[in-house]
């Protein structure tokens, strides 16, 4: 009887003991899973992060950015400073535009317009500022358009995606004239979109390869007083004089070629005339 008591102790201690042992096995493997799950998520966050972060390296290759500039500058000889200008612009793949040379009492000035592609543009104003005697101002303008380009692109591949169901829908499954006008009809409007939106992208594409530099040159003169009135040279006199009479001979000459009929006409009355005189 006494052992039966012992035995169920026993049974009880020992049991306790499994129990004890097992739930701390199982805590530290729930430690280990935890351990080794919180290692994977900061794996995997620092993949992801070093794929999503942009480097500083590749944004400038990704920014579209519209560069111009403004400047003035005194020269000594506006020609001589302009044809160095020229060869500049050759050097660099750049091309000048819009010309317009200016000449009064006191200043020759001249402006124009330089296009330089724009991994050249800061070449290009540092070698022009090295020729020229002074600068009297250089306004340098940045136009960032990245974002306007990247909606025009997203845009754009979305009406041609849209375009593209209407063309299918034209041929599979548009069936009567209405419903063949009402499709033409869309794809009518859609195209005039996205050429819309293709004119503005290369507008864009272009104002970004192509950076525009506005130059104004100018040199200062001796102020010299407008005369009132002008003497004409002996030589002037002469070459009027040989103009003039070289003008009446033509004049004379063509008055003849058009008066032509008459003169023949009158010539032959003349001899009629004076033949039947002489009878």
């Amino acid at each position: 009887m006494n052992a039966n008591p012992l035995k169920s102790v026993f049974k009880i201690i020992t049991i306790s003991l499994f129990v004890m042992l097992l739930s701390a096995c199982q805590n530290e493997s729930y430690k280990e899973n935890v351990s080794v799950a919180d290692t994977a998520v900061s794996e995997e966050y620092e993949a992801v992060t070093s794929k999503t972060e942009p480097s500083t390296s590749a944004i400038p290759n990704n920014l579209k950015i519209i560069k111009s500039a403004n400047a003035r500058y005194k020269v000594k000889h506006v020609k001589v400073a302009t044809k160095k200008i020229k060869q500049i612009a050759l050097n660099f793949d750049a091309y000048i535009s819009d010309l317009r040379f200016q000449n009064d009492l006191y200043r020759i000035e001249n402006r124009f317009t330089v296009k330089v592609p724009q991994q050249h543009f800061d070449a290009m104003m540092d070698s022009i500022s090295a020729i020229v005697e002074f600068i009297e101002y250089e306004n340098i303008t940045t136009q960032d358009v990245t974002e306007e380009y990247i909606d025009i692109e997203t845009r754009l591949k979305t009406k041609l995606e849209v375009k593209q169901r209407y063309e299918t829908i034209l041929r599979q499954k548009a069936k009567t004239v209405e419903e063949i006008l009402a499709t033409e009809e869309k794809l009518r409007v859609i195209q005039e979109e996205i050429e819309s939106e293709q004119g503005r992208l290369k507008y864009l594409t272009n104002k970004v390869a192509y950076s525009t530099i506005q130059i104004d040159l100018y040199e200062t003169v001796d102020y010299k007083e407008e005369p009132t009135s002008y003497k004409k040279s002996f030589w002037s006199k002469t070459k009027e004089g040989l103009v003039f009479g070289w003008n009446f001979i033509e004049t004379i000459v063509l008055g003849i070629i058009h008066i032509w009929p008459f003169i023949i006409l009158g010539s032959l009355l003349f001899f009629v005339i004076k033949k039947r005189i002489k009878k």
